[in-house]
């Protein structure tokens, strides 16, 4: 599991189109239009991704995407190892912020940190 910072740029000028033996002329140029998170799930050797865009990277964002995980990608799976670094988000207290003491414990339960 990743998640990713990215900038949403926009183009100041209209890209010059692609001529025979030539590529499409685009200006360095652009305009920021804000930032979004890109949260990634990958088995690698399952062939299997998930990936999804979020306004924000919080503890509640990272809990979301931990439930989405288990209860939709994996639901039939008794053990989810999951391998993530060590951003402060990135921890079993995060899914106590978003939802029941019960719930919480539920999701734990099928996740090897």
């Amino acid at each position: 599991m990743d998640e990713k910072p990215y900038q949403l740029l926009g183009e100041t000028r209209e890209p010059l189109p692609m001529r025979p033996g030539d590529d499409r002329k685009v200006d360095s140029e652009y305009i920021r239009n804000g930032t979004c998170s890109i949260f990634a799930f990958i088995e690698p050797l399952a062939g299997k991704h998930h990936v999804s865009v979020r306004e924000h990277r919080t503890a509640v964002d990272w809990a979301e995407e931990i439930k989405y995980l288990v209860d939709v990608m994996y639901p039939e799976v008794e053990k989810i190892i999951l391998v993530m670094d060590n951003l402060n988000t990135h921890k079993p207290a995060s899914l106590y912020k978003k939802y029941p003491a019960a719930e919480a414990r539920r999701l734990i339960k099928h996740l090897e940190i």
